[in-house]
Parts: structure tokens; C-alpha cells; sequence
């Protein structure tokens, strides 16, 4: 049984709703005002709020912001009740994270259509989060074993063999092997970090509050940060000469520099990672009327449409058949961010031939 919130002043109106909502077998709780309405609200967690807008002491663009603001309550369908019809106020409803807006005087048939088509979306977001979440712990259960014993055994082999050979080996080969430690540890650290910022990402992306805070974030002069971390990835693989920039215009995008820094450090070295060395991987950035664009393209194996359509969490294309390391979460990761900041994330590839994956962000205004 679903459970209801009727938060209105006007004791018949709630009443009424009320008795007409036990009526259709909801679970039904009222509240009297604003500030009661959100108590009752984080005490009762119910599937669906009706809240009235104009009350005292608080209003209901009070109460959805205070509600919104809470980890509890913040996907919980919120359904504006109102006789206020202005546009100008159904805008401000809607911007806080309301899910719709009947106005008064209203038809029983009107809002119990609103309350099951908010209730069947809810449903229907819950269960492709679950099956996004089961899909991600068995993906983690098939590859993250593999993934953490790779650069383990490498780790514990060559200090092992340190310890045991302490006595007789030269400076030379001590440098040798603990680049090879060195190495493994870096990638194991990475490895961990991507794990934690694709769960991060994909807690965040449930998060309207939090996705509205991040798309209200701008960055100027993105283009710095740009040859900053393309040049950082390249210089890591030891492979400067094969990376190539053409920076065409700069702009004033929605994203932040940390996560601008990810989806380029990713890009390449996804690039230097499938290609040959000593086949250039280039970057260039473009503008249009709206939109800042990156596009990173190699010469390496490339992907089927298949692999393409199936970008998602641990898949290693051909993982079997050729040596490069690494977990597949790069380009899902970036893919991820470009969603939440409301770009386009666009990959064109052909096998033996290379890859292009290119990624528009909205220009801001000045």
C-alpha cells in the first residue's frame, strides 16, 4: 500500500483529499502546515507528498527545499497543490525539484492520475537503479579479484625477491625492480580510485539536490586544464612525442576543474593505452553556438558497434586476446560525468582502424 502526504492549511480541502485518498486504498497521512508537514514527512517517509504552496509560517517552496535537502526524502515525488497559476510560479516549483503542478479548483479524476503516474515513474526509476546496482556488484564480484591480484602479485613478487636477494644484487637492479613495484602500486591505487569514483558518481547521479549543485557550477578557460592533464597522462606512459593538441577556442562551460581533469586524464590514456606506440593520439577542442567540444582520436584497434553499445562498468573488450591493463571503467566514468553535467558523450570507431570519443559540455554564459 502506498503511503501519502497531504500537507494543506484549509482543514476541509485536507480532509477531503484525505477521505478520498483512503477511499483508492492509499495509506494516508495529513499535516496542517508547513513546518508539521515536514516532520510528519521524515517521521512517516511517504511514497508521494501533496503540498499546498500558500500557507503560514511556511510555505510549500520552503517545505520542498528543506525536503530536498534531506538524504531521506530527497526522491520522494512532490506534487504541487495550488491556486496559484501563474507560470512564473510553476517555474520556481519546478526548479526546487518538483514533480508536478495541479492547480486549484481540481478534479478527482485529475489528481489521482497525477498521484499513479508519479507513483509508476518512481517505481519504474527504482527498479532500473536496482538493476544498474545489481548489474555493478556483479561486475565488481566477476573482475575486481582479477583486477586487485594483478598488480599485487607483481608488488609482492619483486619485494620478495628483494628481500631474498638483498645480499648479492646490485644498485641497478634494485632500481629495476622497485620501478617494477612502483609501477604496480600506481595501478593499483588508480584502479581503487575509479572503483570508488564510478560508485561515487552513480550515488550522486540519484541525488537531485546534488546534481542541481553541480550543474550550477561553471569553469572559465577550461582549455589550460586541458593541456595540463593530456600532457600529465602522456608523460606518465613515457609516450610525449605521440601526443598531439589543437586547442581551437576557449569558453566558459558547466563543469567543475576536478571533474574536467578526470574525463581528460581518462580520454587519453585510453588512447595511449589501445594504440601502438609511436601512432599519435590527438586532442583538439572546438566551440559551437552551445556547446565546448573535446575529441580524442587514436590509430589503435578500435571497437566493433557492439563494444560500443555495450560501454559500461568492468568490460574489457577482448581482454583475453590483447595484454593492455586496466579495469574498463575509463570511458564509463566519463561517460557518467557527461550525463550528470547534461553534455553528449559520442564514441565512432572502427576495428583496426581507430577510435574518436568525443564529448560536448554547454557553454555558460558571461
Amino acid at each position: 500500500m502506498s503511503k501519502i502526504l497531504v500537507i494543506e492549511d484549509a482543514d476541509p480541502l485536507r480532509n477531503d483529499i484525505m477521505e478520498m485518498l483512503s477511499y483508492e486504498k492509499f495509506d494516508v497521512k495529513g499535516a496542517e502546515n508547513g513546518i508539521v508537514g515536514v516532520q510528519v514527512a521524515l517521521e512517516y517517509l511517504p511514497d508521494l507528498i501533496i503540498c499546498d504552496i500558500m500557507m503560514p509560517e511556511m510555505d510549500g517552496y520552503e517545505v520542498l527545499s528543506q525536503l530536498r535537502q534531506e538524504e531521506q526524502t530527497l526522491t520522494i515525488p512532490f506534487i504541487f497543490l495550488t491556486a496559484k497559476t501563474d507560470r512564473i510560479d510553476q517555474r520556481r516549483g519546478m526548479d526546487l525539484g518538483a514533480d508536478d503542478y495541479l492547480t486549484k479548483p481540481f478534479v478527482a479524476e485529475e489528481l489521482l492520475s497525477t498521484i499513479q503516474a508519479r507513483l509508476k515513474q518512481r517505481e519504474t526509476l527504482t527498479g532500473m537503479i536496482e538493476q544498474r546496482m545489481s548489474e555493478l556488484s556483479n561486475n565488481i564480484i566477476t573482475a575486481l579479484p582479477h583486477e586487485l591480484r594483478t598488480p599485487l602479485n607483481t608488488i609482492i613478487g619483486f619485494s620478495d625477491m628483494l628481500i631474498s636477494e638483498a645480499h648479492r644484487i646490485n644498485p641497478e637492479q634494485v632500481t629495476e625492480w622497485a620501478k617494477h613495484i612502483n609501477l604496480s602500486a600506481q595501478r593499483l591505487y588508480r584502479l581503487v580510485e575509479n572503483y570508488l569514483m564510478y560508485v561515487k558518481l552513480e550515488v550522486t547521479a540519484r541525488n537531485d539536490y546534488e546534481v542541481r549543485a553541480l550543474r550550477d557550477k561553471v569553469l572559465d578557460h577550461p582549455e589550460p586544464i586541458i593541456q595540463f592533464h593530456a600532457t600529465h597522462k602522456a608523460q606518465q606512459r613515457e609516450r610525449e612525442d605521440d601526443l598531439v593538441i589543437n586547442t581551437n577556442g576557449d569558453a566558459r562551460i558547466a563543469i567543475t576543474d576536478h571533474d574536467l581533469g578526470k574525463i581528460i586524464e581518462e580520454l587519453i590514456d585510453n588512447g595511449l593505452k589501445f594504440s601502438e606506440i609511436g601512432s599519435p593520439v590527438t586532442i583538439e577542442t572546438n566551440t559551437d553556438e552551445s556547446n565546448f567540444v573535446i575529441s580524442v582520436s587514436d590509430q589503435g584497434r578500435g571497437m566493433s558497434t557492439a563494444q560500443i553499445d555495450d560501454v559500461g562498468a568492468l568490460i574489457q573488450f577482448d581482454r583475453w586476446f590483447y595484454e593492455q591493463q586496466g579495469s574498463g571503467l575509463g570511458l564509463t566514468i566519463v561517460k557518467r560525468l557527461v550525463e550528470i553535467y547534461q553534455g553528449q558523450f559520442t564514441i565512432k570507431s572502427e576495428v583496426d582502424k581507430g577510435t574518436t570519443v568525443t564529448v560536448s559540455l554547454r557553454i555558460r554564459p558571461s
